[in-house]
């Protein structure tokens, strides 16, 4: 089968397309044929072996050379043991241990996946797995968004971006998405009350304080983000750099405790509850998967390169035939 592989990490330059042995699944696993599989910033992580825990998959070169983790296709062989899915099932989801979705199948036991509604394309579905939990967690199930609160959604115009500021509104919340000056508009036709160019506009210090704030790209001190927090505030971040990290795992609970507000990592386990939340609010129509661009299987490294650059709007999603 063909598939997008590399061995060493660093830029998307180190990614090819070549053929390698078409997997076979074990008796508790289903082998998938991949229709389409989205890109997220675990992919780009995972790629450079940045933040050093992304090397956690091989220190020195990566033990799985097939990345991509949010795919959606058709089940093509069922082992005896799986008995929730049948051959030509469609289906999607997200595979555990984030890699082997760019390419034209891939095996895995199914507990992360789900079948695909058939009013969603294999492009919409497989937009939703990683940026979609990861929104309902940070402002439905953890942040706890209520009607009225202020929320900042750092990083609102990307993946997981684009889904939080729908969830925020549907929550009666007024919104504050912040991402580069490119996004503006697509922010605000998302229903963001307001935005911020970040290159313009530093959030931390322009005086308004916010109940939560969603930090996608979480690169700012504690220190700094803590001040834009109203009393009693919640403070989450997904990724970002191992220093922020550190700075939240030793201060959180210091800040929590002298100041009350919330400073915490949002960490996200794969399940498919959350998936099954998320993909009914896109069954409703009142959640929209955003697919800025489509590319082919061939195109990975293009497609990481754009993503790269931050001028996504939404998801990016590879087609295969």
């Amino acid at each position: 089968m063909k598939a997008v592989i590399y061995e060493t990490y660093g830029t998307p330059d180190v990614l090819h397309l070549t053929q390698v042995e078409k997997p076979v699944p074990t008796d508790d696993e289903i082998l998938i044929k991949i229709r389409a599989v989205s890109i997220n910033g675990s992919d780009k992580e995972n790629l450079i072996g940045k933040p050093l825990y992304a090397r956690l998959g091989g220190l020195q070169r990566p033990r799985n050379p097939i990345l991509g983790s949010d795919i959606a296709g058709q089940v093509e062989v069922v082992g005896k043991n799986n008995t929730e899915f049948k051959p030509g099932d469609a289906v999607f989801g997200e595979i555990p241990g984030y890699r082997g979705g760019f390419a034209e199948y891939v095996c895995t036991h199914g507990k992360t996946m789900m079948l695909k509604p058939a009013s969603l394309t294999f492009e919409q579905a497989a937009a939703i797995p990683q940026a979609g939990v990861i929104a309902l967690q940070g402002i439905r199930d953890k942040g706890q968004v209520q009607p009225g609160h202020k929320v900042l959604i750092n990083g609102a115009g990307g993946s997981a971006g684009s889904f939080a500021i729908q969830l925020a509104k549907l929550g009666g919340a007024e919104v504050t998405g912040v991402d580069n000056a490119h996004k503006l508009d697509f922010m605000r036709s998302l229903g963001a009350d307001h935005v911020i160019d970040y290159t313009q506009e530093e959030f931390t210090t322009n005086g308004e304080q916010y109940d939560l704030i969603l930090d996608l790209i979480a690169h700012r001190s504690v220190f700094a983000c803590q001040r834009a927090l109203r009393p009693h505030g919640t403070y989450f971040f997904v990724g970002g750099s191992v220093a922020v990290l550190f700075q939240v795992l030793l201060l959180g609970p210091w800040l929590r405790k002298t100041t009350g507000k919330n400073i915490r990592m949002l960490v996200v386990p794969q399940n498919r509850e959350d998936l099954l939340s998320i993909t009914e609010f896109c069954e409703a129509g009142k959640i929209k998967p955003i697919i800025d661009r489509q590319y082919s299987l061939s195109d990975v490294p293009e497609a990481l390169r754009y993503v790269g650059k931050g001028r996504a709007k939404g998801k990016v999603v590879i087609t295969l035939e």
